[in-house]
């Protein structure tokens, strides 16, 4: 891990007052770049050559003479063969030559090497380097060991696929599309091996990663993507903000949801099984009488994480939650920096955000909001890793 004391002595040579906001253009690029133009921050974004168009045609800013905005959000693109090449000293010298900032989204922990990202990468991190591993299912310190340290309630771990006695998923990668899901459900033994033989045969997960598949009790309720903000330089409000809930559209799955039952039971063999990747987001609210319990989720995620990957949390987390008919939170899954979900809420901002900032306030906007404020207080160090 590259030690916090030398990324902040490359802060020593920064322009502060032309700070740039950078990031892999994917996942949630255009919410922290929407987020850093509303707070007066030019963006880069780094994109992969072929997968540009967003970016760099379609979301491209155009500022007047004076430099105000007039439409879009990203300023500039840095385009690259491949996304893992930003790690070159070519590459992160010119973000540092332009005094990027950079945030850290799903796609830069997956198309770059974790072990680059902790080691490797010279450029200032808003957020919590060190936990960025935690959310590699399976690893000795994933989220998993850190929910389970803090005494956080997760669904119940299934350790042999012969012990199946309820409706359960599975969780594995897909064999063929990269950084995709191969999840499936099932209540039996029986049933498990009979879908996991079907989805080898049409190649969507393999025998590997299935010997080393999450099995989990089925949560069965509605699922509520918590995204929370955590500022170290809060001082008079709560530390822990509630910013707002999303929710997942998921291919095939939302299609078979939505046939009736008889349809569903006409289906051929290939399509019987749904798939679960995730194709776009929805906007939700959770009833206040929750609010308490969700507070006490994130919480207690976020004194377990100061205590095990000191600094702990940092900025944005969010806690992937399913609520049963009890109206019980199971966390099944959490994002340790910007979630996926973001861009439903960006220019629009979020529920609680806007009510908490009597302004609108998407997690992008969250962010560079954070980033104006240490600069303008001198303590980006407290913001960075």
């Amino acid at each position: 891990m590259i030690d916090r004391t030398i990324i902040i002595e490359l802060l020593e040579q920064y322009d502060l007052d032309d700070v740039k906001i950078g990031v892999i253009g994917s996942h949630s690029a255009l919410d922290a770049c929407d987020g850093a133009v509303e707070e007066g921050f030019r963006t880069l974004a780094v994109c992969q050559k072929g997968r540009d168009s967003a970016y760099s045609r379609y979301f491209k800013a155009y500022r007047d003479t004076s430099g105000n905005l007039r439409r879009g959000m990203v300023d500039e693109v840095m385009i690259l063969p491949r996304f893992k090449d930003v790690m070159s000293q070519e590459c992160m010298g010119s973000l540092r030559s332009q005094n990027v900032l950079f945030i850290p989204n799903r796609s830069f922990t997956s198309y770059v090497s974790m072990d680059a990202v902790e080691n490797d990468f010279m450029v200032p991190l808003i957020g919590s380097r060190n936990l960025l591993r935690s959310e590699d299912r399976g690893g000795p310190k994933d989220y998993y060991w850190l929910l389970e340290k803090a005494n956080l309630p997760i669904p119940r771990k299934i350790v042999n696929p012969e012990d199946i006695d309820s409706l359960s998923i599975v969780k594995l990668h897909h064999a063929k599309k990269e950084l995709e899901r191969g999840f499936f459900t099932c209540s039996s033994y029986k049933e498990y091996e009979e879908k996991a033989e079907a989805l080898i045969e049409q190649g969507v997960i393999d025998q590997e990663c299935l010997d080393g598949a999450r099995m989990e009790e089925y949560i069965i309720g509605p699922v509520f993507n918590l995204d929370f903000f955590y500022s170290p330089l809060e001082e008079e409000g709560e530390k822990v903000e509630l910013l707002g809930v999303d929710w997942r559209f998921e291919s095939s799955l939302d299609g078979h949801v939505r046939l009736p039952a008889p349809q569903q039971m006409t289906l051929n063999e290939d399509q019987q099984i749904p798939e679960y990747t995730v194709c776009g987001h929805n906007s939700a609210t959770i009833r206040e009488s929750l609010l308490e319990s969700a507070f006490k989720l994130a919480e207690k995620f976020v004194t377990a994480a100061k205590e095990h990957f000191s600094p702990g949390i940092i900025g944005p987390f969010c806690l992937q939650t399913c609520v049963d008919k009890d109206l019980n939170f199971y966390i099944y899954d959490v994002a340790p920096r910007i979630g996926g979900g973001t861009n439903v809420h960006m220019n629009v901002g979020h529920a609680y955000g806007n009510s908490l900032w009597r302004t609108n306030v998407s997690t992008g906007r969250r962010l560079a909001m954070e980033v104006r404020r240490a600069i303008d207080e001198d303590r980006l160090e407290e913001i960075i890793t």
